[in-house]
């Protein structure tokens, strides 16, 4: 049931579900074959949004989430988190925590990414206050740099001239007090962006990647592994491609196709275009790569000059580096 208070700061806040399709973004993807399942992303999100801000509790927006696809409920469950976080912040809530350790629990890795979204409409003196706590996942919070990754992507996909034409690095903020990487991590999530940006059109997006300094590509070419897999697009010739344009990035993404692989195992739901990208990214299964996840996941205790996150990360790398086991033939 929606309120007076919640309307408001729907037409406030949610662009409409033709605001974030790609030619009103003016996106050259927008003529690409894979154009419409694309933005059926954004556009979930922003639903997710609208219940999440509009609602009187958590339970109706669960309960809304529920009767989503689930190819498609990840992302509702972003816009859901990203409205949460919102009225969290202004009114010291405790609806992300609450969703997270309930009927959202299944999609915490993607929920950050909402986080992520709330963020780029908040004043950074907010964003202390973001996070909530919770002690009872093993992967919180190491994984929660997903947040700034999701910031990035925001930041790229509404103001695309701006993160993606003009290559602007953000100012650094002490997330997890390690403001040295918080660059990094948004540009994961701008490499996100750029699968959506260019519909999915490998040799545009490669292309887009490479017009970066060369310091980004990593970063970038990660993201463009996550977003891929999670969100789909491309035939398997086409995926194949894209992993040989990566090059000497080969391992990034896949380690992107890894934490993908990851969220939607934990999810309960692994879409046929998850297992493709999977298996053309990493040559192995998508339950594979959640095992991964979970064997190279440091400990809550683990402390250092380098985040969890990226030691996270960089032992997955390594593990495709040793192996060389990228793209199945």
């Amino acid at each position: 049931m929606s309120t007076a208070l919640g309307s408001l700061r729907r037409l406030a806040l949610a662009p409409s579900l033709e605001e974030v399709a790609f030619r009103a973004r003016g996106f050259p993807g927008a003529t690409s074959p894979d154009a419409a399942r694309l933005e059926a992303v954004p556009q979930a999100v922003v639903c997710g949004f609208e219940w999440g801000i509009d609602s009187r509790d958590g339970w109706e927006v669960a309960r809304r989430l529920r009767f989503v696809d689930p190819g498609l409920r990840g992302f509702a469950h972003e816009g859901a988190v990203m409205a949460f976080t919102i009225r969290d912040v202004a009114g010291r809530g405790t609806r992300v925590r609450d969703l997270l350790e309930g009927d959202g629990a299944e999609h915490l890795f993607v929920a950050y990414i909402g986080i992520g979204f709330a963020m780029a409409r908040l004043p950074r003196r907010l964003w202390r206050k973001v996070m909530p706590d919770l002690p009872g996942s093993p992967y919180h919070p190491a994984v929660s740099w997903l947040a700034v990754d999701g910031y990035g992507f925001d930041l790229a996909y509404f103001h695309t001239r701006r993160w993606v034409d003009e290559q602007r690095v953000p100012e650094p903020y002490p997330w997890q007090g390690r403001a040295d990487y918080f660059p990094r991590a948004v540009d994961q999530g701008i490499g996100r962006a750029l699968w959506f940006i260019h519909g999915a059109r490998g040799p545009e997006v490669a292309a887009a990647v490479r017009r970066f300094d060369p310091a980004r590509h990593a970063d970038l070419w990660s993201g463009v592994g996550l977003a891929a897999t999670f969100a789909g697009g491309g035939t398997p010739d086409e995926l194949s491609a894209l992993a040989g344009a990566a090059g000497g990035h080969r391992a990034e993404l896949a380690l992107g196709a890894v934490f993908a692989a990851k969220a939607r195992v934990h999810a309960g739901f692994v879409p046929e275009h998850s297992t493709i990208a999977s298996e053309m990214f990493t040559g192995g299964s998508p339950e594979a790569a959640a095992d991964l996840v979970d064997a190279t996941a440091p400990g809550r205790e683990e402390s250092g000059p380098v985040p969890p996150y990226e030691v996270w990360r960089s032992a997955i790398r390594a593990h495709f580096t040793a192996t060389r086991r990228f793209v199945r033939s």
